[in-house]
């Protein structure tokens, strides 16, 4: 059975907690459409019509997690996109908490390069790394409500008990590498983590402390790479990502290209791939 964490109760979240759903995303917006004021976690074993990034499917068998947050305080577009970092972030504390030490070993998605600190990489933009490939991935979604408030729906997937088979990229479970956590532990210590980043974020300083935080744990930092954007394929040195939370590439001739929105290869891999 799905808990929120007392730190998250304290703090005035909520949950909406269900065994098998479409898209938790699709009904945090529903929510927010309705009137729901937010700071509502929506979560699933089950989700039968979700979407990943640039509309894909994400479906997931029973036991996986499902979890979205709907948000709907004063914030602005690049307050949002900042806030998947913030989930990000939330996220790993969460697998570092629940995830015994001797589960996995660190590796980067097909590449010699250089890695996060923790036991989990965070990928640009979205996604978690365990063992060098993708464990989970998180999706902002948002509607205008009005002049002066936009809905915000932080979608979260863990591959808990399964992972997806036939993907481009190599991806796993927490069963897979040995870990025997389940969604429910797992979405407790989430919610736990998710009211201690958000309150960093917003305290003084707070959005540089969770950018530095966050490169602290990137994927991939100062090494080769390629992101297929803006109908090209971009080749270059992973930089940073700078204050608006784009992806920035040191080109050969030394320029700097600035991403917002692309698909990111390392290593080998960045330089085969178009």
């Amino acid at each position: 059975m799905f808990t929120l964490a007392p730190s998250a109760e304290a703090a005035g979240y909520r949950l909406e907690a269900h065994d098998s759903v479409g898209s938790t995303n699709a009904l945090a917006l529903e929510r927010a459409g309705q009137g729901d004021p937010g700071r509502l976690w929506i979560t699933a074993l089950q989700q039968t019509s979700g979407r990943g990034r640039r509309g894909r499917d994400w479906a997931t068998p029973h036991g996986n997690l499902a979890a979205t947050l709907l948000l709907s305080e004063g914030m602005s577009v690049n307050d949002a996109a900042m806030l998947g970092f913030v989930a990000g972030l939330s996220l790993s504390d969460a697998l570092s908490a629940v995830v015994p030490r001797s589960a996995l070993k660190v590796g980067i998605d097909s590449g010699d390069m250089a890695q996060g600190s923790g036991r989990f990489a965070l990928k640009w933009p979205n996604d978690i790394l365990a063992d060098g490939a993708k464990l989970a991935g998180i999706l902002l979604e948002s509607s205008l409500l009005g002049p002066d408030r936009l809905a915000l729906a932080i979608g979260i997937g863990v591959n808990v008990v399964a992972h997806p088979e036939g993907l481009p990229y190599p991806a796993t479970s927490l069963k897979a590498l040995g870990a025997g956590e389940d969604a429910t532990r797992l979405f407790l210590a989430l919610s736990d983590a998710w009211v201690e980043n958000y309150a960093r974020w917003r305290g003084p300083g707070g959005k540089a402390a969770i950018r530095d935080r966050w490169l602290g744990q990137a994927a991939g930092l100062g090494s080769e790479v390629s992101v297929q954007a803006e109908g090209r394929v971009v080749r270059g040195i992973f930089e940073t990502i700078d204050e608006a939370c784009r992806f920035v590439i040191r080109e050969e001739d030394g320029s700097r290209f600035y991403i917002a929105a692309g698909d990111v290869h390392f290593g080998a891999v960045a330089s085969v791939r178009a």
